[in-house]
């Protein structure tokens, strides 16, 4: 069995000059403990970088899988006709009035667990079912929120069904990645005239920028899960950026492709002179794409579109994604002539997309009709619960500033009478008694919510989204922003529009491509066509691993001191790999070395730690946690056979190097390894689902 010593605080030894293979303590600060299992060879105090040239895979099509927490679905392109984008077919089933481009992310599965149907169709299935019945199918939808919200994520993970059942959320995951993998393939096989291979297809999954490394190993494992690719193959599966992704698809923009809300000063959802609704515009370039979606194909520039040429060389922008669960935002800044992108500040953002009306909602049930009966509802009449936010987010969709007349939303029917036989009174007499007044009973069985009762559900949300974006623009890298892209289904919103012409349409121009909904999918498709689109990024954290130093008086406290073979050593001092705010160019590597500890050691396991602030020396600073490990399999390359064979020689076993090279500009950390003596490459991974 292989011996494989997890590595604790301090867990790796810089020995200065001395370049043996000495060991260090798998716990810090007593001496007492087993010994660790590598020492590293470069203790550069700062990352040293180089750049490595890429090596592009022919692809024969890209498919991009847009995962949102409200709506979800897929487009394609062929690698030899890169300027046309394939939608998606038209879905079946559907809300009245809302453009089917994506599907619901809702999935349906039976009481045996296994898939019965995903979008729509597990939607209306899931309401078909017999109310009894439906307690025992298990029904999720905006899943992708618990990815989000989960602060200790890991493979074993669960989510809870709208019934209560939980299940595991990379099974869940994997369900509906499958479901866009089969109809996918299916269709890219009609359209193309040559039989494809599982490895010609680059597949790429969209997840938001502000999402940690774990929950993006989680995307790519569900992805491993379902089929899409194999784990020998990562490369053929990108994780995207969601307002990445937009703001690539952005530089293809030409004026008639988008909405400057600028161009008109608003006042209660009017112009000025009172002579237009102020979504109308909206509405008509709606219009105008419902008519164009019969053809489900979208061509773009070849380079970059007319916006950009109202733009110079150094002139900055953002991109705020505004979707169902997160809004997301990033700056970038395009770099003339090659038409790349430069990120100026790394991603923030936050849970305030839409599903905050939705909670806002529920809320005001609650208050209406109790927070005990509402999750009574939910629990024993799950469907139902389901049509009645149906119900809502329909309405929902149809809000806009300076509308006078009420929005009915319908409560079903099973509603009314499990509250009449769970409290013995009338739907209506709780109305009269919870005193809001902006609430209002219809005798056809609908709640009457007026204009002051939408708004006061948007408030909040809304107001967290434009404080953001606020709050990024007065930092200092962030001045002087000529445009603000609002994309995202959030973006749709008049409500939000309004909102943020108000309050931020004084400092830059606000554009809102005209198919707001499916920027961040075709963006997506463009990226898995050129993953170098964005050349530099910006590190969302520091990185480092804990290492032992010479221990200096007066300069590292007394606690951290470590005394081995007659040496003092400082315990526990961080070794950066990148800090936070970082800018790391596409290609950049950072490299360290280390050595096995022991004759027929087999792996090499590093501690990796993380922190949201650069102010930090050491791994047992306040804020700093350890957030996942790498490790190197020395058994594969033969690193462990060289090495006890070369024990007897005495120094070559201390002189046996594994060079290791992490890349921190891509979206997603990568690593690879050399055994330096022999050439061959060893078996590196990281992983952050396993803390």
């Amino acid at each position: 069995m292989a011996d494989v010593l997890q590595l604790d605080t301090n867990s790796l030894q810089v020995p200065g000059e001395d370049r043996s293979a000495s060991t260090s303590p798998s716990g810090s600060p007593s001496p007492s403990r087993n010994e660790c299992s590598i020492t590293p060879l470069t203790p550069s105090p700062s990352p040293r970088t180089e750049v490595r040239p890429r090596v592009a895979r022919p692809f024969s099509v890209v498919v991009a899988i847009d995962f949102g927490t409200t709506s979800s679905g897929y487009a394609f392109s062929f690698t030899e006709d890169p300027e046309t984008i394939h939608m998606m077919r038209r879905w079946e089933g559907g809300d009245p009035g809302v453009a089917n481009q994506k599907s619901p992310t809702c999935l349906l599965l039976t009481p045996d667990l296994r898939f019965h149907s995903f979008g729509f169709a597990a939607r209306d299935s899931y309401h078909d079912l017999d109310p009894e019945e439906a307690r025992h199918w298990l029904y999720f939808d905006k899943f992708k929120m618990k990815i989000h919200s989960t602060s200790d994520l890991t493979m074993e993970t669960e989510l809870e069904t709208v019934s209560g059942r939980r299940v595991r959320a990379i099974e869940v995951f994997a369900h509906a990645l499958r479901f866009f993998r089969e109809h996918a393939l299916k269709e890219v096989k009609d359209q193309s005239s040559s039989v494809l291979e599982g490895n010609e297809v680059r597949w790429v999954i969209t997840v938001p920028a502000v999402w940690r490394q774990p929950a993006k190993q989680f995307m790519r494992e569900a992805a491993y899960l379902a089929g899409l690719v194999t784990p020998d193959s990562p490369e053929q599966l990108l994780i995207a950026l969601e307002p990445e992704a937009a703001s690539i698809y952005c530089r293809k923009l030409r004026l008639h492709q988008v909405i400057d809300l600028s161009q008109k000063p608003i006042t209660n959802g009017l112009d000025l002179d009172g002579s237009r609704s102020f979504d109308s515009s909206f509405r008509q370039a709606r219009e105008q794409l419902r008519r164009a979606r019969h053809s489900r194909t979208f061509l773009v520039e070849s380079g970059t579109g007319e916006l950009w040429s109202e733009m110079q060389t150094g002139d900055r922008y953002i991109v705020a994604d505004c979707g169902g669960g997160t809004v997301d935002l990033t700056v970038h800044q395009i770099e003339q002539p090659q038409g790349t992108l430069k990120e100026l500040y790394k991603a923030s953002g936050g849970p305030y997309g839409a599903v905050g009306v939705d909670l806002a909602f529920e809320s005001m049930l609650c208050k209406i009709f109790g927070a005990d009966f509402i999750e009574s509802f939910k629990a024993k009449r799950p469907a139902a619960w389901v049509d009645l936010t149906i119900a809502f987010e329909a309405r929902k969709r149809t809000a806009a500033p300076g509308r006078a007349n009420s929005l009915n939303i319908s409560l079903p029917f099973s509603f009314i009478d499990f509250y009449k036989r769970h409290r013995g009174q009338s739907v209506e007499t709780a109305l009269r008694k919870s005193n809001m007044n902006f609430i209002k009973w219809s005798s056809q069985g609908m709640l009457r919510l007026s204009a002051e009762a939408m708004n006061e559900l948007f408030q909040p949300t809304i107001n967290n989204v434009i404080k953001h974006i606020e709050n990024l623009m007065q930092r200092e890298e962030v001045k002087g922003v000529r445009f603000l892209f609002l994309v995202g289904g959030f973006a749709e919103s008049p409500m939000l529009q309004r909102a943020a012409q108000n309050t931020l349409g004084r400092n830059c121009r606000i554009i809102i491509p005209h198919d707001v909904g499916l920027t961040i999918l075709k963006g997506a498709v463009l990226f898995g066509l050129d993953p170098t689109v964005v050349r530099v990024r910006r590190c969302p954290l520091t990185y480092g691993v804990g290492v032992l130093n010479r221990f200096v008086e007066g300069r590292h406290p007394r606690d951290k001191l470590l005394i081995k073979d007659g040496r003092e050593w400082c315990t526990d001092i961080l070794d950066r790999f990148v800090s936070i705010d970082q800018s790391v160019a596409l290609g950049e590597v950072v490299r360290r070395s280390y050595t096995p500890a022991r004759m027929g050691q087999r792996k090499i396991i590093i501690n990796i730690y993380c922190s949201d602030t650069d102010d930090i020396t050491y791994i047992t600073d306040p804020g700093v946690r350890k957030c996942g490990a790498i490790t190197l399999d020395l058994l594969e390359s033969g690193a462990v056979a060289a090495s006890a064979g070369d024990n007897d020689k005495g120094s070559e076993f201390e002189r046996r190097e594994i060079r290791t090279t992490m890349q921190f500009g891509d979206t997603e950390i990568k690593v690879t390894a050399v055994d330096v003596a022999t050439g061959k490459l060893v078996r590196a991974s990281i992983d952050f689902l396993s803390n």
